[in-house]
């Protein structure tokens, strides 16, 4: 069961870094996943980097957006990802 709830909650905190930083259109299901994944993983280690306690489920949602956000950018510097112009 801890299995689906991550890929479920990867997918969700991937899909909203996708909208939000605006790169949606290139994205499915299962990069949606890795990004959400990853990145929470990324925020949360960033966290701990910088001292900052994560406490509670929206905090861990917050940090788990803002690292997929910050993953999504750092593949868009390297060349991995294009913006979407609406």
């Amino acid at each position: 069961m801890d299995l689906v709830m991550t890929l479920v909650t990867g997918g969700l905190i991937g899909w909203l870094a996708s909208l939000l930083m605006k790169t949606d259109g290139h994205m499915g299901v299962l990069a949606n996943i890795l990004i959400g994944i990853v990145g929470s993983v990324l925020g949360t280690w960033l966290a701990g980097v910088l001292g900052i306690a994560v406490a509670g489920s929206p905090a861990r949602w917050l940090v788990g957006l803002l690292g997929a956000m910050l993953l999504i950018a750092l593949l868009r510097a390297l060349g991995g990802m294009r913006t979407v112009r609406v």
